[in-house]
């Protein structure tokens, strides 16, 4: 029994997938929800995301002030 394929599994990204991809990127959207939402694999989100200059890095969080543990 095989995993079942996003439903935009193998199927070219528009110009539409591009725009949502990237203003969900931009508002700290999970990699893994943003797949989810796009019918995509993580995998083929962060690839199309580097292929188009998309950073999935979360813009909010300060390098400088994170808790040690």
């Amino acid at each position: 029994m095989s995993a079942k394929k996003p439903t935009n599994h193998g199927k070219p990204w528009t110009r539409q997938d591009d725009q949502k991809l990237a203003r969900l990127a931009k508002g700290n959207t999970p990699t893994g929800l943003i797949a989810h939402e796009m019918g995509r694999t993580e995998d083929a989100v962060r690839s199309h995301a580097s292929d188009t200059s998309v950073s999935l890095k979360p813009t909010n969080q300060s390098p400088y002030n994170r808790r040690k543990t």
